[in-house]
């Protein structure tokens, strides 16, 4: 099943969260994040958090770019 056609919790995700739905290890969204690849994230204190509006959007870009 398609992430972009998976529901997305309405909350904001944590790093686990992406990595469950990739079926990635933890340690690749970070690296995404270092190398300015992945999901826009943003930082709550020393917590890195996702908006889930934000990784439906990098799907899309990610399949568009596949096209």
């Amino acid at each position: 099943m398609s992430v972009a056609r998976r529901s997305l919790p309405e909350r904001y995700l944590t790093p686990l969260d992406v990595a469950d739905l990739f079926g990635v290890p933890v340690e690749t969204v970070y690296q995404w994040r270092r190398k300015r690849t992945g999901p826009r994230g943003f930082r709550v204190g020393r917590h890195l958090r996702f908006d889930p509006e934000d990784v439906r959007r990098w799907v899309a870009e990610q399949m568009e770019a596949a096209a």
